[in-house]
């Protein structure tokens, strides 16, 4: 996507809140997208310009967009400020005075309870658009690269059987479903001072309770006994099932993803080393796999019945 300073000021023009003297700055992160911080005379914003070839990355920028109203209304999300589908950009609220949380600073576990309680306003708002299903999304991956001959890391289709013997055991006594972020790296949380703000609603979506803290486990690449603490500030106390739910959706998380960075590595002109990144989540998916816990995991799943 080209976008050099007359395109960028054509973009802001055109919006009412941009218009007029200003002051633009390149946000670090967006791994499908460029985010600009703009402030003008009436306030700050994030401006958010996609690729509008994602598709194959499983992204919809119009359910993005409702569901970052949703969000909003949740009271978790920054307000959206004007949606522009014509132009790939999204407009939104500048939380100021935010701390952007990293692997290390999520690892610390200070701030677990709170970003439970994040968790739990955000389910408990409007409901979302599109259902999210990491199952689905991750064959539709491993479609797109096999028809695109993209090579995959070693061993990845040798987990397909436990793959869908896990689905089998998920899809027993299925969680309610919820509006989730399903995409909450340590970098989706913003600290106020008080609270966890959510940023980030490309993958957002109705799934499992489980989905969500599995995912924050992998992405910040927490302990096993942060993931303990993490389940039971959400549900009141963290039963085998739970704890095991939790702990195969964020596995998953990491086999499907896995192949979104392959996808990435092939096809994006981002600089960026998508190829080490998607081997982390690659690796760690492996030792889950392969270690001792996973038939009893998956046992305790199975167990859960209503």
């Amino acid at each position: 996507m080209e976008l050099d300073n007359t395109r960028l000021a054509e973009l802001f023009d055109g919006v009412a809140a941009l218009r007029g003297p200003r002051t633009v700055t390149l946000l670090a992160g967006g791994l499908t997208n460029h985010n600009f911080k703009v402030d003008s005379g009436v306030g700050s914003f994030v401006v958010r310009i996609s690729d509008p070839d994602t598709g194959l990355l499983a992204i919809d920028r119009d359910n993005e967009h409702i569901n970052s109203v949703a969000a909003a209304a949740s009271g978790v999300g920054a307000g959206v400020i004007e949606y522009q589908p014509e132009n790939s950009m999204l407009v939104l609220e500048f939380l100021e005075d935010t701390e952007t949380m990293s692997r290390e600073t999520m690892q610390r576990g200070d701030r677990l309870d709170d970003a439970a309680a994040a968790i739990r306003t955000l389910h408990a708002g409007p409901v979302f658009r599109d259902p999210f299903d990491m199952f689905a999304i991750q064959r539709g991956y491993r479609e797109v690269c096999r028809q695109r001959g993209f090579a995959l890391p070693d061993r990845y289709d040798e987990f397909e059987p436990k793959v869908r013997r896990l689905e089998q055991a998920m899809r027993l006594n299925p969680e309610a479903l919820v509006p989730c972020n399903n995409d909450l790296l340590a970098e989706n949380f913003l600290w106020d001072g008080t609270r966890f703000r959510l940023i980030d609603w490309e993958y957002s979506g109705m799934n499992e309770a489980s989905f969500e803290l599995g995912n924050v486990w992998s992405e910040s690449d927490l302990s096993l006994t942060q993931l303990e603490r993490l389940v039971a500030a959400y549900w009141g106390e963290a039963t085998a099932a739970k704890i095991a739910r939790a702990r195969m959706w964020g596995l998953m998380s990491k086999y499907g993803w896995t192949l979104w960075g392959v996808i990435q590595h092939n096809l994006s002109d981002i600089d960026f080393d998508f190829w080490e990144w998607q081997m982390d989540k690659h690796d760690r998916a492996t030792l889950e796999f392969d270690g001792p816990d996973f038939d009893r995991l998956v046992a305790d799943i199975e167990s859960d019945v209503a």
